[in-house]
């Protein structure tokens, strides 16, 4: 027997055997679950993705180069004159037709008591007229009663003419009682004319007198008109000694003070409407090929945040870049031109029951996105 030894080598089963802890299989299959997961996410990302390009896709254009704008009213004196009181502060707001500005108004409220004593003297001399037609018509009268007393006369002194030239022939009637008939006719028949002459300047007066009257009242007469007229002028400068707010609005770059001494059309201050507010969205040129008036907008505010959104519709294209109606244009005719990619101004109107809600001001800044759906 050989005393060699032979040994076994352990196997797997065996007590002494060594393999993968429980917990390292565990993890391994824990990442490979995530890994799944993370895979199923990606491709259902992709896939959401897909369809929203396949779906909206080109169907809006955005930018966030947009700024709050509005129709801001200048509010100027329309007569010169002395700051007497100034009732707004900057920042305040003003409801239309409030008062903002008092100007001296002496001088105004002198030339309107002169001229309401105008016209009453033009009311006056009206009713004069119509009295005087009254007095004139018995000038008429008279005038026609002495030509009745010159006809008489004449008729009288014509008969006794016509009586001494009949005797004349047989010598009963001298020669100086006919030279008398004849002068005493003369003088009738002269008499006559004058009576005519001057019932005629009488009715001519009296014509004159009434064109001044006829056909109108005495509101309507043209020297009581013109007189109101020239009270109504006075009136309107003295209502425009006080300046009053053209909307409803904020007040802003007020630069006027009591006992300043204003020009007509200086301006004091404006007035910035906070719910009348639009956007100037400046989209570049490669966006607008389908961009029509009328079309709907979706706008957030960097005031406001992405919860509150403003919704308003597109008013119209503007008619050039800003780079063509800057001060100092571009000339792009040299030889290191280098293209740059334009951006025209839109203008959108937002819905005013957004803007009470959410008032915005001037200048601030806005995203736009302008749905050109079905646009062609």
């Amino acid at each position: 027997m050989s005393n060699t030894a032979t040994f076994e080598k352990p196997t797997s089963t065996s007590p002494g055997a060594t393999g993968p802890a429980p917990g390292v299989v565990a993890a391994k299959a824990r990442r490979q679950r995530l890994l799944i997961w993370l895979g199923v996410a990606v491709i259902a990302g992709a896939l959401v993705y897909g369809a929203y390009v396949l779906l909206f896709g080109g169907k809006t254009v955005s930018t966030d180069n947009a700024y709050v704008g509005a129709e801001v009213a200048q509010v100027t004196p329309l007569i010169a004159g002395p700051v007497a009181k100034v009732l707004v502060r900057e920042t305040e707001m003003v409801k239309a037709g409030q008062p903002l500005v008092v100007l001296d108004d002496a001088d105004a409220r002198i030339a309107v008591e002169q001229a309401r004593a105008a016209l009453g003297q033009a009311e006056r001399k009206v009713q004069g007229f119509g009295a005087n037609d009254t007095a004139l018509a018995g000038q008429v009268s008279a005038r026609d009663a002495d030509i009745v007393r010159a006809k008489a006369d004449l008729d009288r002194a014509r008969t006794d003419l016509d009586r001494r030239q009949a005797l004349a022939a047989s010598g009963a009637v001298s020669g100086d009682e006919l030279t008398n008939a004849k002068n005493k006719f003369t003088e009738a028949q002269a008499a006559l004319a004058q009576a005519q002459a001057n019932r005629a300047a009488a009715a001519g007066n009296r014509e004159a007198n009434r064109v001044l009257i006829a056909g109108v009242s005495l509101d309507q007469n043209p020297e009581v008109a013109a007189a109101r007229a020239r009270l109504d002028a006075a009136q309107l400068m003295l209502d425009r000694t006080v300046l009053r707010a053209p909307h409803d609005g904020i007040i802003s770059k007020k630069q006027v003070e009591v006992g300043q001494q204003v020009a007509v059309g200086a301006p004091l201050m404006s007035i910035v409407p906070a719910t009348e507010a639009y956007v100037d969205a400046n989209f570049k040129e490669v966006q607008l090929a389908k961009v029509r008036p009328g079309q709907t907008a979706t706008l957030t505010s960097d005031l406001y945040g992405s919860k509150v959104k403003f919704h308003g519709r597109v008013r119209g294209l503007s008619g050039g870049t800003g780079s063509a109606f800057s001060l100092i244009p571009a000339q792009n005719a040299s030889g290191n031109w280098i293209k740059v990619v334009q951006r025209l101004p839109v203008r959108i109107d937002l819905d005013p029951k957004e803007l009470a809600e959410h008032p915005l001001r001037v200048g601030l800044s806005m995203k736009a996105s302008v749905d050109i759906a079905g646009a062609n």
